[in-house]
């Protein structure tokens, strides 16, 4: 061995670096499809797994950011779609492939990704018809996001140039298939939405194979509708095609013609309805004109036979006789009221009052002395009354009987005059009430039988 070739000898790690360059410079990004297995998902987020067909099998790396963008969850044993790029992990040696987009292989694939995100939304009220916006009748403005080269953006003019040419349109344009379609759609919705320049959205595109179809079933799309404030009519494929825009839009048409319909009146029939609108309208008009024009000649008629200036010269006259009539009942009134009070003064001269208050305050002086004297009989009287009353009172008193000599006798016990000798016992304690004091005794004895009469 030479000495150069000594002084050229690689290092494990520097292979496996100009390895790896030589395969990221000689591959661009390719797509290659095979069945997942061995899928490993770290905690990281990562996704590690073996893409294999019948004869071999390569590692493949799936990295977070990537993972997240997923439409659907990859399981070993799918067949599956990688856009990757191929690289060499250097601590093993070992080529793999960094993949930066899955997708679900074959039409089958897809129809199970489909039904997926469908069932997933419709959980979610997505499809709810509560959440429908109504179409405005006559929009204003129509917003058409779609492909700007198409035939849906021309089946759409056409249809509006036939039938309202009037009724302007504003294209929003976009991919409607391959990779960031599903991004720019929902993008254009998002933009529609925020500039607020039209009445309603139109979201759609021609017919294809539910892969061409794709963009339009992608989860981002279905948001966009779902959050935008405009209502929104998805016209995507011919009448057979479903996609989850359909569901979502607050309106579905078979194809974009046929949104162009809904959304445009027919020219002819509104040009016919506004001809015999006007028809209509200048018979009312003529109508009206004969109905004023006869009230004018009418009013006429009458003003020359009540002409104004007549009416003036008949109230002016009036008003002077009330002028004059009113001028009399003035003069009237004041000459006999100056004449009433004449005769009050000349009265209140004959008969001043300084002689009715002498003769009032006489009169009153000789009521004092009347009542005075009244009260004095009275007061008279009623003492002599009272008197007479007190002796009466006094001659039927019990005390007058007891000054008398007589005595009350009772039980000591409870004060109960006793009437009858029996109704007390020998050795039972009495009192007898006398006119001045009382005594206490003790019974020794009685006789039932012994009547008191008259006073003894």
């Amino acid at each position: 061995m030479s000495e150069a070739e000594r002084q050229d000898i690689y290092s494990v790690s520097r292979l496996n670096q100009e390895v790896r360059m030589l395969l990221e410079q000689a591959f661009p990004l390719i797509w290659v499809e095979g069945e997942i297995s061995n899928l490993v998902r770290p905690r990281s987020g990562h996704a590690y797994f073996t893409l294999k067909d019948a004869e071999s099998q390569v590692r493949c790396a799936l990295f977070r950011n990537r993972a997240m963008r997923l439409r659907f969850t990859p399981e070993n044993g799918d067949q599956v779609r990688l856009r990757a790029r191929i690289g060499l992990y250097a601590p093993r040696g070992e080529y793999q492939l960094i993949a930066e987009h899955m997708e679900p292989a074959g039409d089958g694939a897809l129809q199970r990704a489909f039904e997926a995100l469908k069932e997933r939304l419709g959980r979610e009220g997505l499809f709810d018809p509560a959440l429908k916006r109504p179409i405005p009748a006559l929009p204003k403005r129509i917003g058409v996001i779609t492909s700007p080269t198409g035939a849906a953006i021309r089946d759409v003019i056409s249809v509006l140039g036939r039938r309202f040419p009037a009724l302007p349109i504003l294209i929003y344009p976009v991919r409607v298939q391959g990779d960031g379609a599903a991004e720019e759609i929902a993008s254009a919705i998002d933009l529609a939405d925020l500039r607020d320049e039209v009445d309603v959205l139109v979201v759609g595109r021609g017919g294809g194979s539910l892969e061409d179809l794709q963009a339009f079933n992608e989860e981002a799309v279905a948001r966009a509708i779902q959050r935008c404030s405009l209502p929104v009519i998805s016209a995507v494929g011919h009448e057979v095609d479903i996609a989850i825009t359909d569901l979502v839009a607050d309106e579905r048409a078979a194809t974009p013609s046929a949104a162009a319909e809904r959304l445009s009146p027919d020219g002819e029939a509104l040009s016919g309805t506004l001809a015999r609108g006007v028809d209509r309208l200048r018979q009312a008009l003529s109508r009206t004109l004969r109905t004023r024009a006869e009230t004018v000649a009418g009013l006429d008629r009458r003003l020359a036979a009540q002409h104004p200036g007549r009416r003036l010269r008949d109230r002016a006259q009036r008003l002077d006789e009330l002028d004059q009539r009113l001028t009399r009942a003035i003069q009237t009134t004041l000459s006999g009221r100056s004449t009433a009070l004449r005769n009050l003064e000349r009265r209140l001269r004959t008969h001043p009052p300084s002689h009715l208050i002498q003769r009032l305050g006489t009169h009153r002086a000789h009521l004092g002395q009347r009542l005075e004297r009244a009260m004095r009989e009275v007061i008279a009287l009623r003492r002599a009354r009272l008197h007479e009353n007190g002796r009466a009172l006094e001659s039927v008193s019990p005390l007058a009987t007891l000054h008398r000599g007589y005595a009350i006798v009772q039980q000591a016990s409870d004060g109960t005059i006793l009437r009858e000798a029996s109704s007390v016992s020998v050795g039972e304690q009495i009192q007898a009430r006398l006119g001045q004091g009382t005594l206490l005794a003790r019974v020794e004895g009685h006789d039932d039988d012994t009547p008191l009469t008259g006073e003894n």
